[in-house]
């Protein structure tokens, strides 16, 4: 089967055409005909080597990829499910090796699939299962009421889209913030109040939320910076493994979405999400799966709103 994967850990052009077994779906797990795979941050990290130390005992081809959608083929022993082959599906992967999601085959947990969205395109639903799996943990890690206050930086981002409207749904009064090119858009997606994006973003939502917000999911990046935006006692949920340390008992707690990978029941909630219409599922450009180091060069240069998708 064809997939996309390094040999060499490098830039974008280490992204290579490669041909794999086709793999064995086993007790407890689904085949997957992979018809789309997004493009994401951490799939430039495994490329680029940032997680080499992960998979140093781990031969290669690496093959990149964390969440696809496609068709269900097979279904291993042992599997209870009301899916049947021939069903439109969507998959969370954790990758490792010659496992990942740019491949035309995967084989996965069943606890790890559930149907794509009513009305939505394997390219759309590709887009929900780890973005969307990371923002509903982000929340629930918070553990905010409905009525508290949350911050939400790179709210113009998949990530950042998807805590502000799950956030919405949740009954939270956001604040967001976004570049003046991305406002209406973060409105659209819900956002109460919406500051200007940069370094002191922290200081212009203390302004709008006298005291601090809450809580804050940090999708841009910002790690500590964004501590003054908090509560005393509050929490900043960062991404990319980020821990450091801040002031006034505010806790910057990192969300791994590995931990939420065999949790069905919370992405077949997204499902359902996206239709009633709560979640919107947004797709910035579809390539051939040969252009995969393409879609790389684009999202390292910043500003894609909406994922980049592989087609299969």
């Amino acid at each position: 089967m064809r997939a996309i994967g390094v040999y060499e850990f490098g830039g974008p052009d280490a992204l290579a055409l490669v041909e794999l077994p086709e793999p064995e779906v086993g007790p407890g797990e689904l085949g997957i005909r992979v018809h789309a795979a997004t493009v994401n941050p951490t799939d430039t990290g495994l490329r680029s080597g940032a997680r080499a130390r992960q998979l140093r005992d781990v031969p290669p081809p690496h093959v990149p990829g964390m969440e696809a959608a496609g068709v269900l083929e097979r279904v291993g022993a042992g599997v209870s499910t009301d899916l049947e082959p021939g069903d439109h599906v969507m998959a969370i992967i954790g990758p490792r090796g010659a496992h990942g999601a740019y491949s035309e085959h995967i084989a996965v947990p069943a606890e790890s699939v559930v149907r794509t969205p009513a009305g939505a395109s394997d390219a759309e639903a590709a887009t929900l299962p780890m973005n969307g799996l990371t923002a509903r943990y982000a929340l629930d890690l918070l553990e905010l009421e409905p009525g508290q206050r949350i911050g939400v930086t790179g709210s113009a981002g998949t990530l950042g889209g998807y805590v502000v409207q799950l956030a919405k749904a949740g009954g939270l009064e956001v604040v967001a913030d976004a570049a003046a090119a991305d406002e209406e858009l973060v409105r659209s997606l819900g956002a109460d109040t919406i500051v200007a994006r940069g370094a002191d973003v922290a200081d212009r939502i203390r302004e709008v939320a006298s005291g601090g917000v809450d809580g804050l999911v940090d999708a841009a990046v910002l790690n500590e910076a964004v501590a003054p935006a908090v509560r005393d006692g509050g929490q900043v949920i960062t991404v990319r493994g980020f821990e450091g340390k801040a002031d006034r008992g505010v806790t910057l707690r990192p969300v791994w979405v590995r931990e939420y990978l065999r949790r069905q029941d919370k992405l077949d909630e997204l499902r359902e999400q996206v239709e009633r219409g709560e979640l919107t599922l947004r797709v910035a450009r579809v390539l051939p799966a040969e252009q995969a180091a393409e879609a790389h060069r684009l999202l390292e240069a910043g500003g894609t709103r909406g994922r980049l998708v592989l087609e299969f």
